[in-house]
Protein backbone atom coordinates (compact mmCIF):
# COMPACT_ATOMS: atom_id res chain seq x y z
CA UNK A 1 0.00 0.00 0.00
CA UNK A 2 1.48 3.38 -1.21
CA UNK A 3 1.25 6.20 1.34
CA UNK A 4 2.34 9.54 0.83
CA UNK A 5 2.67 12.21 4.29
CA UNK A 6 3.31 15.47 4.00
CA UNK A 7 5.70 17.67 6.52
CA UNK A 8 6.75 21.24 6.79
CA UNK A 9 3.94 23.26 6.49
CA UNK A 10 3.48 26.41 8.86
CA UNK A 11 2.77 30.11 9.38
CA UNK A 12 5.90 32.38 7.66
CA UNK A 13 6.05 36.16 6.50
CA UNK A 14 6.57 37.61 2.95
CA UNK A 15 9.82 37.14 2.07
CA UNK A 16 10.51 33.86 4.12
CA UNK A 17 11.44 30.55 2.83
CA UNK A 18 10.33 26.84 3.91
CA UNK A 19 11.12 23.26 2.94
CA UNK A 20 8.16 20.88 2.50
CA UNK A 21 9.07 16.74 2.53
CA UNK A 22 6.87 14.36 1.50
CA UNK A 23 7.79 10.73 3.21
CA UNK A 24 6.58 8.05 0.46
CA UNK A 25 6.12 4.08 1.41
CA UNK A 26 4.91 1.24 -0.10
CA UNK A 27 7.03 1.75 -3.39
CA UNK A 28 10.38 2.84 -4.29
CA UNK A 29 10.44 6.61 -6.04
CA UNK A 30 11.60 5.21 -9.03
CA UNK A 31 8.25 4.01 -10.13
CA UNK A 32 6.47 7.13 -10.00
CA UNK A 33 6.39 10.72 -11.48
CA UNK A 34 5.69 12.92 -8.44
CA UNK A 35 4.10 16.21 -7.74
CA UNK A 36 3.29 18.81 -5.70
CA UNK A 37 -0.14 20.25 -5.43
CA UNK A 38 -1.40 23.37 -4.09
CA UNK A 39 -5.16 24.53 -3.06
CA UNK A 40 -6.04 28.15 -1.67
CA UNK A 41 -9.34 28.67 -0.37
CA UNK A 42 -11.81 29.08 -3.18
CA UNK A 43 -9.80 27.56 -5.92
CA UNK A 44 -9.28 24.55 -7.58
CA UNK A 45 -6.31 22.61 -6.57
CA UNK A 46 -3.42 23.15 -9.02
CA UNK A 47 -0.15 21.14 -9.82
CA UNK A 48 3.12 24.07 -9.25
CA UNK A 49 6.02 21.59 -9.62
CA UNK A 50 6.94 17.99 -10.82
CA UNK A 51 10.37 15.24 -10.98
CA UNK A 52 10.56 12.75 -11.96
CA UNK A 53 14.24 10.17 -11.87
CA UNK A 54 16.75 12.40 -9.81
CA UNK A 55 15.38 15.04 -12.20
CA UNK A 56 15.51 14.17 -15.66
CA UNK A 57 12.11 15.85 -16.19
CA UNK A 58 11.27 18.80 -13.86
CA UNK A 59 8.14 20.82 -14.60
CA UNK A 60 7.48 23.95 -12.80
CA UNK A 61 4.34 26.51 -12.90
CA UNK A 62 4.95 29.73 -13.72
CA UNK A 63 3.55 31.58 -10.50
CA UNK A 64 6.63 29.37 -8.87
CA UNK A 65 9.36 29.61 -11.61
CA UNK A 66 12.46 31.13 -9.78
CA UNK A 67 11.17 30.42 -6.26
CA UNK A 68 10.50 26.97 -5.86
CA UNK A 69 12.34 24.17 -6.00
CA UNK A 70 11.52 20.50 -6.34
CA UNK A 71 13.82 17.66 -5.40
CA UNK A 72 14.04 14.04 -4.38
CA UNK A 73 16.23 11.78 -2.33
CA UNK A 74 16.01 8.06 -3.68
CA UNK A 75 17.58 6.29 -0.40
CA UNK A 76 14.63 7.89 1.50
CA UNK A 77 12.14 8.03 -0.21
CA UNK A 78 11.56 11.34 0.83
CA UNK A 79 10.56 14.15 -2.10
CA UNK A 80 11.33 18.06 -1.05
CA UNK A 81 9.73 21.37 -1.98
CA UNK A 82 11.86 24.20 -1.36
CA UNK A 83 9.97 27.43 -1.10
CA UNK A 84 12.15 30.72 -1.23
CA UNK A 85 10.67 34.50 -1.72
CA UNK A 86 7.10 33.16 -0.18
CA UNK A 87 3.87 35.39 -0.68
CA UNK A 88 0.43 35.59 0.45
CA UNK A 89 -0.75 34.85 -2.98
CA UNK A 90 1.49 31.20 -2.01
CA UNK A 91 -0.84 30.74 0.70
CA UNK A 92 -2.45 27.07 0.19
CA UNK A 93 -2.63 23.75 1.38
CA UNK A 94 0.13 21.17 -0.45
CA UNK A 95 -0.21 17.89 -1.66
CA UNK A 96 2.17 15.46 -2.69
CA UNK A 97 1.17 13.26 -5.31
CA UNK A 98 2.53 10.23 -7.06
CA UNK A 99 1.25 8.91 -11.05
CA UNK A 100 2.61 6.35 -13.10
CA UNK A 101 0.80 8.76 -15.82
CA UNK A 102 4.01 9.57 -18.24
CA UNK A 103 3.43 13.14 -17.97
CA UNK A 104 2.90 15.93 -15.61
CA UNK A 105 -1.07 16.31 -15.82
CA UNK A 106 -2.67 18.63 -14.53
CA UNK A 107 -6.05 16.54 -14.33
CA UNK A 108 -6.24 15.65 -10.47
CA UNK A 109 -7.91 12.27 -11.74
CA UNK A 110 -4.29 11.00 -13.35
CA UNK A 111 -2.62 11.19 -9.91
CA UNK A 112 -3.19 8.06 -8.21
CA UNK A 113 -1.99 8.39 -4.74
CA UNK A 114 -2.41 11.84 -2.59
CA UNK A 115 -0.44 12.80 0.90
CA UNK A 116 -2.97 14.79 3.28
CA UNK A 117 -1.42 18.20 2.87
CA UNK A 118 -0.26 20.55 4.65
CA UNK A 119 -0.62 24.37 5.18
CA UNK A 120 1.47 27.25 4.53
CA UNK A 121 0.21 30.52 5.65
CA UNK A 122 2.14 33.75 4.26
CA UNK A 123 1.17 36.63 6.00
CA UNK A 124 2.28 40.18 4.47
Amino acid sequence: QVQLIEFGGESVKAGDSLMLSCAVSGRPLSVFRMGWFRQAPGKERELVAGIIGRGRDIFYADPVKDRFTISLDAKTNTVYLQMNSLQPEDTAVYYCAATTVVFFSPNLSDWHFWGQGTQVTVSS
